[in-house]
């Protein structure tokens, strides 16, 4: 059972597209977990919506039914007739052709903050999400279907083996929350990997401020970089012993078993600039 008008509407016809590799295209058809997505994502009519990768509309069709206008960004020319007629009649599809690692969401005639939408391609998730984060504009929250192993890495908690430089970036940014996972069979070509849908919401103010920005992902970067080294040894060079005293942070530790906070405070210890 599901609470949608447009649930029982067939998925954009896939017929005649083959999906591409180089864009990492994967096309969800699995109409129970599309309603699930649109559910998470609750859109309502007058938010400036953006989905990033629409392909051929599976996730547009009901999030335009509900919202009645949204913008898309698409790297492939070659799904976007597809996609027009897949939305026809369902609200006001606006359509960017480019690639959204380039793109400038501030550019758009749209009243902040945005919400964004997406499956983003896996080859790229981690630039992208950054890229997203650095925008020039404010961002009200961020729902995704990306791999699971990533999700995953981006909601560890410390002392996780899969906490690593991506959570503490992400951490710094933003709040991530994993709301459910997708198998491969909800896709055409079906992925070799289990998907998840993650949602992302930026901090209206950060816990914490770096005061050097690169300095501070620099900090983070050496230390994963060697992340099996204590920090004395994977950070020597960046951090003195007495700015590991400042900070108040034990240089014998190993980086997955600092907090984002921890890192932030090392790195303004440390800040020369």
């Amino acid at each position: 059972m599901t609470d949608s008008s447009y649930a029982t509407s067939p998925t954009p016809n896939q017929a005649g597209h083959r999906a591409k590799k180089r864009f990492g295209q994967n096309f969800l058809h699995d109409r129970n977990i599309i309603d699930k997505i649109v559910r998470s994502i609750k859109p309502k009519p007058g938010q400036p919506l953006i989905e990033i990768g629409p392909g051929l509309g599976a996730l547009t069709q009901p999030v335009l039914a509900k919202a009645g206008a949204v913008d898309v960004v698409e790297m492939d020319r070659d799904v976007i007739p597809p996609l027009q007629a897949a939305c026809t009649g369902h609200g006001e599809l606006r359509i960017h052709q480019g690639d959204a690692l380039a793109f400038d969401f501030s550019s758009l005639p749209l009243t902040p903050p945005l919400r964004l939408i997406g499956n983003l391609p896996y080859n790229i998730s981690s630039p992208l999400l950054f890229h997203l984060l650095e925008q020039p504009v404010t961002i009200a929250d961020m729902h995704f279907m990306l791999q699971l192993e990533v999700v995953q890495r981006m909601v560890a908690d410390p002392g996780n083996k899969q906490y690593g430089r991506l959570t503490v970036m992400l951490n710094y940014h933003s709040r991530c929350e994993l709301l459910f996972k997708v198998p491969p069979g909800a896709f055409n070509p079906p992925p070799k990997v289990t998907s998840a849908i993650v949602r992302i919401i930026p901090h209206a103010e950060k816990p914490i401020i770096a005061t050097n920005y690169e300095h501070f992902s620099n900090v983070v970067r050496s230390a994963f970089g060697q992340r099996r080294k204590m920090l004395s040894s994977s950070l020597k060079g960046l951090i003195s012993a007495g700015q590991f005293a400042e900070a108040g942070v034990d240089p014998k530790l190993r980086p997955e078993q600092l907090s984002c906070e921890q890192f932030v405070r090392l790195a303004n210890a440390s800040d020369a600039a």
